[in-house]
């Protein structure tokens, strides 16, 4: 699965107190949850959203607890299909861990928080990004020497081809 995180330059949120605000926000900076009208702060629908809910009243109510999808789609009243779309988003982004688990003897697979705690599941994600632009500045790297070694090579003399021009009338 692709790591994918948006990355642009904000002001913390360290001046917000409030919880529900600044998880909205946070989720809207890093990709999650798309840009909306409604602006920070509102209680727009974004609040009410699914992508929103899963993570403020399932993942983060109970972050040590495995999520399995039964129970998400019950808890979200929404299908299995839509459930998984908003899960790997979130696997997308290297938050989330699968758990597997056995308490009813079917062996199904749970998603909780990685280590159970946003701030250690953001350290994932914090890994990732720094690798991915790592690699970023390798190609950059290897673009600009390619671009110096041809700049420093000589550059081909155009040649030029006169042809001689046909009289008119002439025999071909």
């Amino acid at each position: 699965m692709p790591f994918e995180l948006a990355l642009r330059y904000s002001t913390p949120l360290t001046p917000i107190s409030d919880l529900d605000e600044v998880l909205r926000e946070f989720l809207r900076m890093i990709g999650y949850l798309p840009e909306g009208d409604e602006g920070r702060g509102s209680e727009g629908p974004v609040a009410q959203s699914l992508a929103y809910r899963l993570v403020h009243d399932c993942l983060l109510r109970d972050a040590a607890r495995p999520w399995y999808i039964d129970e998400l789609t019950a808890v979200l009243k929404t299908s299995k299909p839509t459930v998984y779309r908003h899960i790997n988003k979130l696997k997308a982004l290297d938050l989330l861990e699968e758990v597997g688990g056995s308490a009813d003897g079917k062996g199904r697979k749970g998603y909780r928080l990685r280590y159970g705690n946003f701030a250690r599941a953001w350290d994932f994600t914090e890994a990732n990004a720094q690798n991915a632009l790592r690699r970023y500045r390798e190609t950059v790297n290897h673009l600009q020497g390619l671009i110096e070694k041809r700049a420093s090579e000589p550059t081909p003399k155009p040649t030029i081809t006169v042809r001689p021009s046909r009289e008119r009338g002439a025999a071909r």
